[in-house]
């Protein structure tokens, strides 16, 4: 049945047979036609996948060469020519997306406020721009501190520290020479004159001011403590921190009083006189006793209000009347030696070794004396004095100043008033119109403050050595000061105290000066 089939296959005539092939092969042929003429992308995807690589990038080349585009130019051009532009810059700073007026305008800010005043250099700062007061605010911290602290340097300082510590001296200073320019003169450590910068402070006795005037203020030697004491027959201590200064102590005396308290040379022991008579307590702090003291072997005196401690603790020199005065052991409390004036004692001061005492008369007398031998060593008249009131001598033993009734203040070289009996002041200081009843070197003995309790804000401080008054002190826009009665600075110059008329302690930072 096959054979037969096959046959019946093979017998189709020869033209339609050719005429089916033909059919066939032109189709086929318009195939393939149609698939060598598909999209030229598609050829490139191809030969890109396929590894044509070569070509491809010869065929670009070639087309770039001739100013044409390829197929990549045309899909792509725009956009990868702006990608690569953006790539190869700098990204631009970023815009703001509000922008406020008021930042671009310079804020200045008002410096008369009563915690910024410490920061103005004169009077025409009183508006300053942030940048500058805080500059200023630095500077005065590292005033404060006495330089930059270490945990506030950079590692580039801390690091050239190290190595300039490891390295020789001589050669650090020849390069820094090197590598600077400018100033190298360094500012004085010594207070300069003109204005003095301080702070006013909590009152001093501001836990229990005073109920009367106060006679006394002092600060203790050694620790942080100031004494007050007045007519209201209290003596009390405080601690000294320039805010709250709370109280330590107070001791309430019956009946009496106080016209003058003292610390001793050791700072254990206070002596306090009254008024009215001879009889006057020392207060044991070490042991919380109050002594009183009622009478002293050898002592010829009805009444005794004024002394003085001698620096190195061994005597107390008591004032007597008629120009007497009386040096009595502090160990025994009798006296062992006594001297003499012409008229009335008006003012004592020991010199800041002990081994002299300086004394001036209301009759305008100043009187040297040795200590061991109470002999006098000069006697020398107060230059133009009608009438003395006051003395004080400086702790590095190069001036004494003596105060008189119309308020003039000479200033001598101490040196000169031992070796002459005519010696001519330094320095006539004749700002005071009232008698000038209060003097107080400083520790450092570059500041004279006199007072006077007759007036008013009569309180200046004298800049030494050139004997001017710091114009900015006291400020007198309103009463503080009111009438000063005592004056007295703490062992290092960093605080300023003076009792008043009102009962307070007045306190002052003297910003000059880093310690207390």
């Amino acid at each position: 049945m096959s054979t037969q089939k096959e046959g019946k296959k093979m017998k189709r005539p020869p033209s339609a047979a050719t005429e089916e092939e033909e059919i066939k092969r032109q189709k086929h042929v318009h195939l393939v036609k149609a698939l060598g003429e598909e999209d030229k992308s598609v050829k490139l995807l191809e030969d890109i996948v396929f590894g044509a690589e070569d070509e491809l990038v010869e065929k670009l080349v070639e087309d770039r060469e001739q100013g044409g585009s390829t197929l990549l130019d045309e899909d792509e051009s725009s956009d990868s020519e702006v990608e690569n532009e953006a790539r190869l810059q700098v990204p631009s700073e970023r815009k703001a997306v509000w922008e406020d007026e008021d930042d671009e305008a310079e804020e200045e800010v008002d410096m008369t406020h009563r915690f910024r005043k410490d920061f103005i250099k004169g009077e025409a700062e009183v508006r300053m721009n942030k940048q500058k007061l805080q500059l200023r605010l630095k500077e005065q911290f590292q005033k404060a501190m006495g330089g930059t602290p270490s945990w506030a340097e950079t590692k580039v300082k801390k690091k050239k520290k190290k190595d300039d510590d490891e390295d020789d001296d001589d050669d650090d200073d020849d390069d820094d020479l090197l590598k600077k320019t400018g100033n190298f003169i360094r500012s004085s450590d010594s207070l300069p004159k003109g204005t003095i910068k301080f702070k006013k402070c909590l009152n001093a006795n501001n836990d229990r001011p005073g109920d009367d005037r106060l006679s006394t203020v002092q600060f203790h030697p050694s620790a942080q403590v100031v004494m007050t004491a007045g007519l209201d027959h209290s003596i009390s201590l405080f601690q000294v921190d320039g805010k709250t200064n709370p109280k330590i102590q107070s001791i309430h005396l019956e009946r009496f009083p106080v016209n003058k308290a003292c610390f001793t040379a050791n700072g254990e022991q206070v002596v306090a006189t009254g008024i009215r008579n001879k009889l006057f307590y020392i207060y044991d702090m070490m042991e919380g006793k109050i002594i009183p003291v009622p009478t002293v072997r050898g002592l010829d005196e009805q009444r005794v209000k004024e002394f003085e401690v001698s620096p190195v603790g061994d005597f107390l020199l008591l004032t007597g009347s008629s120009g007497s005065l009386h040096l009595m052991t502090m160990k025994t409390k009798e006296v062992v030696k006594s001297m003499k004036v012409s008229g009335s004692v008006c003012g004592a001061a020991f010199s800041a070794d002990g081994s002299k005492i300086f004394t001036n008369s209301e009759e305008g007398n100043v009187y040297i004396w040795d200590v061991r031998s109470s002999r006098c060593l000069n006697k020398f008249m107060d230059d133009g004095c009608v009438k003395g009131t006051s003395i004080a001598v400086s702790r590095d033993g190069q001036y004494l100043a003596c105060g008189s009734q119309s308020g003039v203040v000479n200033v001598y070289s101490q040196k000169d008033c031992m070796q002459s009996v005519e010696p001519k002041p330094l320095k006539a200081i004749m700002n005071l119109v009232t008698a000038a009843t209060s003097l107080r070197f400083n520790p450092t003995s570059e500041i004279l403050a006199i007072a006077s309790r007759a007036d008013d804000e009569a309180n200046r401080l004298v800049h030494i050595p050139s004997f001017t008054v710091f114009s900015n002190f006291p400020q007198f826009r309103r009463k503080t000061i009111y009438r000063p009665f005592c004056l007295d600075f703490s062992p290092n110059s960093g605080f300023y105290s003076i009792a008043n008329n009102k009962g307070k302690a007045l306190l002052f930072r003297l910003l000059h000066y880093n310690d207390f």
